[in-house]
């Protein structure tokens, strides 16, 4: 099942959360800044140990203080304009979650965050579209999987990809 939800991804009651990271795992800003404050500074260096973590691909720690029990660091492409592969990297991301997530083996419900659309720059209704088309081909993988929005256009363009 797919929920689509605003709110802080860092709440959320589910096994694992995925977190907008950037390739050195070293925590920044927007949500990445929200799910590190949130865990923990033993996040940082659970994190730090995985690092780097190239875009396109996801790797897994702990949730430490978060709800969740994991924490998935996904690399998302930054927007160079659409013509360097950003879309099908952005697809691996989350196929990298997902494969990662899976092979944890305890993990029935994950939430995402709108990856790549903040500081990166990737266009939110492309976002949108590739996120909802991952979530849906993954849909039977898990019970249940959050879209999390953070804010009203996201949380509109996301309903609007899933139909």
């Amino acid at each position: 099942m797919i929920e689509i939800v605003r709110g802080d991804i860092t709440l959320l009651d589910v096994d694992a959360i995925v977190n907008a990271a950037n390739s050195a795992l070293a925590g920044g800003g927007g949500v990445d800044g929200a799910i590190h404050r949130a865990a923990g500074p033993e996040l940082a260096r659970a994190s730090l140990a995985s690092a780097p973590c190239a875009p396109g691909d996801a790797v897994i720690t702990p949730g430490f203080g978060l709800g969740a029990r994991y924490v998935i660091h996904a690399v998302g492409p930054k927007w160079t304009g659409g013509k360097n592969g950003e879309p099908q990297v952005l697809r691996s991301t989350y196929d990298r979650s997902f494969a990662v997530a899976l092979a944890q083996g305890d993990i029935a419900s994950i939430a995402f965050p709108a990856i790549s659309t903040g500081v990166y720059g990737f266009p939110k209704p492309l976002a949108a579209e590739i996120a909802m088309d991952a979530l849906q081909r993954h849909e039977s993988w898990f019970e249940r999987i959050v879209a999390c929005a953070f804010d009203e256009e996201t949380e509109q363009l996301y309903r609007d990809a899933l139909g």
